[in-house]
């Protein structure tokens, strides 16, 4: 296979693993939360189905990875991901902008699905992420909390030897425990291309700024606390699937000394 193919193949699975996070993900959005729920029914407590929307949400994300597409595109599916394995000097800026576009297009290819379920779907803005109203600033703070820990988990999935290969397994419990934590206060986003796509079918672009900013920012702050003298060392590598290290072989044998005649 041609370099030039390679390459047009690891963003076509970029753009069809994000299309994926954003239709699937976001139908886990809709489905819970959205008007006529039976969720709301089955689990009234709003925080209790915030944990429950980012742990189904998470485990997209982690079965994306899995999948074949994961393993030609090592399942970025985000911007800030991308950006933060650049900064690590794990990439080269074309192939960044490379999989940024790709990701940017997934999004809104996987957000057009998300029109199916009707008054449902837009009662909740499509799966939007939206500011609360009033807290503008700790909405941002809360998206870039929440993007620097999902690059410092990568990050410290991804650069030990042992743990890289249950990088995809990390996202379940994250996304549950961040979403519960600070859903609340902008949806927690971490994702660029995962608010982009339900904007854009919504035609709801509110904060939308925020939404790039401040994922960006929590991404960077990563980057630079594994540059700090006790992390430097950690070599990060640009992808969440791994296989798992091969068993360290075992020395062969020196052959037995011949016998004397």
């Amino acid at each position: 296979m041609s370099m030039r193919r390679k390459v047009f193949y690891i963003y076509l699975s970029e753009c069809i693993g994000t299309a994926l996070l954003v239709a699937v993900g976001l139908s886990v959005v809709i489905f819970n939360n959205g008007d006529g729920s039976p969720v709301r029914a089955w689990l009234p407590d709003p925080a209790a189905r915030r944990a429950v929307t980012g742990f189904l949400f998470g485990w997209t994300g982690c079965l994306i990875t899995l999948s074949p597409v994961g393993r030609i595109s090592g399942a970025h599916i985000n911007p800030i991901v991308s950006i933060a394995f650049r900064l690590r000097k794990r990439m080269s800026t074309r192939h960044t902008l490379g999989y940024i576009v790709s990701q940017l297009i997934g999004s809104i290819i996987g957000a057009l699905p998300l029109l199916l379920w009707g008054r449902q779907g837009a009662s909740v803005n499509y799966g939007g992420t939206i500011p609360m109203a009033g807290a503008i600033p700790a909405a941002f703070a809360g998206e870039v909390i929440t993007s620097f820990m999902l690059i410092a988990g990568i990050f410290c999935f991804t650069g030990h030897r042992q743990l890289r290969r249950f990088t995809p397994f990390l996202m379940p419990p994250l996304y549950c425990i961040m979403v519960w934590l600070e859903g609340a206060l902008s949806g927690t986003s971490t994702n660029p291309a995962r608010s982009l796509g339900p904007s854009v079918v919504s035609g709801v672009w509110t904060g939308w700024w925020l939404f790039w900013l401040a994922p960006i920012t929590g991404a960077c702050l990563a980057v630079w606390f594994f540059k700090l003298p006790v992390l430097k060392w950690w070599k990060v590598l640009p992808k969440l699937r791994h296989t798992a290290p091969p068993p360290p072989s075992s020395p062969t044998p020196s052959p037995a000394p011949p016998r004397p005649l």
